[in-house]
């Protein structure tokens, strides 16, 4: 049985990571080739740096994801705490499930349903579509990152209860400081982990920002869509390798600082 279930971990890991793996590989090949090797070579980090395109493409999606994921961030978060409020458990259970259908609607339609929405807007405004480009992306990323927010904060405002809160009220504080200086740290983590998981589907979205984009304002990948028609460039490969290292680093330096924060509540509780 230790034979099958290790056998079955390796398997997962290399379904898992043996793409990546071959994508950073090659992503130091010497020639433009994915099916040979032909020599260790930073050739196609330095055209990535050299390339205009691609970094107004990634300047776009890295400002698009974090100023989506900002949003996400702070109206789910208020969400999930008026969520936790409602007094009748049918309107709870009403909103929750609301909420939760953007997750379950499949990408093209929650797309298209955008761009329809959109495209109306620019009719009764009577301006292009281009010129609504950025804050029409902005609004459906948000829109499309709102529910995994108040999935991730709602379970810790839940568990947190309302012993904290009103025992603040009682020393003196309003709600609104009662909930920044005592609920609000204490679902952080909660909070947090929204907030990456915003910035990551924003980062990667391809479906939604291809209905919605205008032809001013282009992402990473819609600029590597565009390159599928012809072929796609080892920078491509390069400039991938760079973002899976950074979002390894991140998720390392997050788990140092989560297993400290468990140990010092730890030694507190004992």
């Amino acid at each position: 049985m230790k034979i099958f279930r290790r056998f079955y971990l390796i398997l997962i890991f290399g379904i898992l990571y043996i793409p990546i793996l071959t994508l950073i590989f090659f992503s130091f090949n010497a020639e433009n080739s994915t099916a040979v090797f032909t020599g260790f070579s930073l050739r196609w980090y330095k055209e990535l740096f050299s390339s205009p395109d691609t970094f107004v493409a990634l300047r776009n999606t890295l400002i698009l994801a974090l100023s989506s994921s900002v949003l996400a961030t702070v109206i789910g978060t208020a969400a999930a705490a008026g969520i936790y409020r409602m007094r009748s458990r049918f309107m709870k259970r009403a909103v929750t499930s609301v909420t939760n259908i953007p997750m379950m609607n499949p990408d093209i339609v929650t797309g298209m349903s955008m761009m329809l929405f959109f495209v109306a807007v620019a009719g009764l405004l009577n301006i292009e579509y281009d010129s609504i480009g950025f804050p029409a992306m902005l609004i459906a990323h948000t829109t499309f990152s709102l529910p995994y927010v108040i999935l991730s904060v709602l379970p810790r405002v839940n568990s947190l209860g309302n012993s904290l809160t009103e025992a603040a009220m009682d020393l003196g504080c309003t709600p609104l400081q009662s909930f920044f200086r005592v609920e609000l740290p204490n679902i952080m983590p909660g909070v947090l982990t929204g907030m990456i998981m915003a910035f990551t589907l924003s980062l990667d979205d391809f479906v939604i920002s291809y209905f919605v984009g205008s032809s001013n304002f282009q992402t990473l990948p819609l600029l590597i869509y565009s390159m599928t028609k012809k072929k796609v460039t080892p920078d491509m490969y390069a400039l991938s390798t760079l973002i899976i290292t950074v979002i390894f680093l991140l998720l390392v330096v997050y788990n140092i600082r989560s297993g400290k924060a468990e140990r010092r509540k730890a030694v507190k509780a004992k």
